[in-house]
C-alpha cells in the first residue's frame, strides 16, 4: 500500500514493523470509521458501541478507554447543529401541517443520532488514545516520538 502509513518502519514504539505513530487527526479518523486507531488495519467495535479488548491486528490494548458520554453528547450536538437550520428552512419555505414535521423531524433526528453515535465514540476512543488519556500509557507515546524524531531505542 503505497504512501499509506504502513510502508515506514515502526515508529510507535511496539516493535512491530509497518507501524507509525499517527497524528492525531489521523487518528480520530480512523476511529470515526471504525477502525482500529493505531494499525488501521482492523476494527475497532466487536459490537455497536462495544470496543475490542485487545486489536487483533496491533495487540493494542483498548480495554481502558472511558469514552462514557461524550460521544453522545457530540453525536446530539451534531445532529442538533444540522437538523435545526433545516427545520426552520423547512417551515419557512413549505410551511407543512404540524402533523408532517411532529413525525418527521423525531424520525430524522433519531436516525442521525444512532448513525453518528459510533464513529464519534470511535473518534473520542482514539483521541484519548493518542493524547495518552484515561488508561493509555503516556510513555508509550513518548518512546514513538523519540523513535519518530530518530531517537535511539532501548
Amino acid at each position: 500500500m503505497t504512501g499509506s502509513s504502513l510502508d515506514h518502519a515502526s515508529a510507535d514504539g511496539s516493535g512491530m514493523p509497518g507501524l507509525v505513530r499517527p497524528s492525531l487527526a489521523q487518528a480520530i479518523k480512523r476511529g470515526f470509521i471504525g477502525r482500529c486507531p493505531r494499525c488501521a488495519r482492523a476494527k475497532l467495535f466487536r459490537a455497536f458501541l462495544k470496543p475490542v479488548d485487545r486489536c487483533p491486528d496491533c495487540q493494542q490494548d483498548w480495554s481502558c478507554q472511558r469514552a462514557d458520554d461524550f460521544p453522545a453528547y457530540l453525536a446530539i450536538l451534531l445532529t442538533g447543529h444540522l437538523v435545526a437550520p433545516l427545520i426552520i428552512a423547512v417551515e419557512l419555505d413549505f410551511a407543512p401541517p404540524a402533523w408532517v414535521q411532529m413525525t418527521l423531524w423525531p424520525a430524522i433526528v433519531a436516525a442521525m443520532v444512532i448513525a453518528l453515535i459510533q464513529p464519534a465514540k470511535g473518534a473520542v476512543i482514539a483521541a484519548q488514545w493518542r493524547l495518552g488519556l484515561h488508561g493509555f500509557s503516556t510513555s508509550d507515546m513518548q518512546a514513538a516520538d523519540a523513535d519518530a524524531s530518530g531517537g535511539a531505542r532501548n
